[in-house]
């Protein structure tokens, strides 16, 4: 299996030591006096298929390595089940507490709730604004947005596009990722639009990421557009995939450049044949490694210096980020050899074809 797709952005990341920049050992202390024990809070399983696919087994797979109990659920989107899991979670002796919020107002109520229990948290891939994680884990996510909007420019160019017209699929407005993903893929496609080198189309955010909902979201953007959509900018493959089913409702998938994010098999898939653009890599084993080490450590009542930090407010948050990859149809085969999805997954009849057509072998 090649290794080394995706790196860790800092020199010097998760070793012991003092963690100045966090201010707060009350979580620490109280952990070091008991059974270490790990709680993490998944998402959903709805809005991208890596939650339960990909998180949960390289979480799993840490923490089995490192002999540590842990209780690993699922919030399927429900603000209410999230906070009676967590709660369930605390009062069961986690001593420390890995969450993927909802949004950041339930993510803080169930951050505080636990420093307040003493028990150590971790912000998992999404930042809780406002909210008082001792760490924070996850990707540079305005690169994400960046690749985004470099990848779709690259292939409307190779299409020969010209004035094309932008739609974009935004992902959640309550998931402060999508905010940052927004402001990569605009730092990009903003400047063409304000020379008038492409055309500003529809724009939406797609509530709670919700698949069903963007794909009726962007068959009401391609009728106010009279279906002239030349790109979509879409945040993420779920929501890539919606758009494309739209698109071949009206014959036009593989004429219009539709992005991606997370290398879903289904993303992978639609890239193979043509009617994606591009997808963007995280290897979801190294931002699990990263936070499963984190998480560890702090279950035992140990600290570990990051040697970075993001801004919440005044806050400076402890973090780790990780930087991702723009995957195009060559290199589809990369995330494969990585060991994120096998060949027998993407790779299925319909697919043989364009699998062979891309050097996976």
């Amino acid at each position: 299996m090649r290794k080394g797709i995706l790196t860790i952005a800092a020199v010097g990341l998760l070793t012991t030591g003092g963690l100045t920049a966090c201010g707060d050992d009350s979580g620490d202390k109280a952990a070091s006096a008991k059974t270490p024990k790990i709680g993490v809070i998944l998402p959903d399983s709805k809005s991208s298929a890596r939650w339960e696919t990909a998180d949960r087994r390289f979480l799993e797979e840490a923490f089995k390595a490192a002999g540590v109990k842990y209780d690993i659920q699922n919030a399927q989107n429900d603000k209410s089940a999230f906070q009676t899991i967590a709660d369930q979670m605390i009062t069961g002796g986690v001593t420390a507490l890995m969450i993927v919020n909802l949004d950041s107002g339930t993510g803080k109520a169930v951050l505080d709730k636990a420093k307040s229990q003493g028990v150590a948290t971790i912000d998992y891939d999404r930042l809780t604004l406002g909210g008082s994680a001792q760490y924070y884990v996850s990707f540079d996510n305005e690169t994400v947005g960046k690749l985004q909007g470099e990848g779709l420019s690259k292939c409307l160019t190779e299409k020969g596009a010209k004035n094309p017209v932008v739609a974009y699929l935004n992902g959640s407005p309550t998931d402060n990722n999508a905010t940052l993903f927004k402001a990569g893929y605009d730092s990009v496609l903003k400047p063409k639009f304000d020379a008038k080198e492409y055309v500003k189309g529809p724009e939406d955010a797609v509530p709670a990421w919700d698949n069903a909902q963007a794909a009726t979201i962007f068959e009401q953007q391609l009728t106010k557009a009279n279906g002239k959509i030349d790109g979509v900018l879409a945040a993420n493959d779920g929501l890539g995939n919606a758009a494309i089913s739209i698109l071949k409702k009206n014959k036009l998938n593989g004429k219009v450049p539709v992005t991606g994010q997370d290398a879903s098999t289904e993303g992978l898939q639609n890239i193979l044949a043509g009617d994606q653009c591009m997808t963007v890599y995280k290897a979801v084993r190294e931002e699990a490694k990263a936070a499963s080490d984190l998480a560890i450590a702090l279950a035992k009542g140990e600290k570990k210096d990051t040697g970075q930090t993001v801004k919440d407010g005044d806050r400076d948050v402890p973090s780790v980020l990780l930087t991702p990859k723009a995957i195009y149809k060559e290199s589809v085969k990369d995330v494969i050899a990585d060991g994120y999805v096998t060949k027998e997954e993407v790779c299925t009849a319909a697919y043989t074809k364009f699998c062979a057509e891309a050097g996976i072998s």
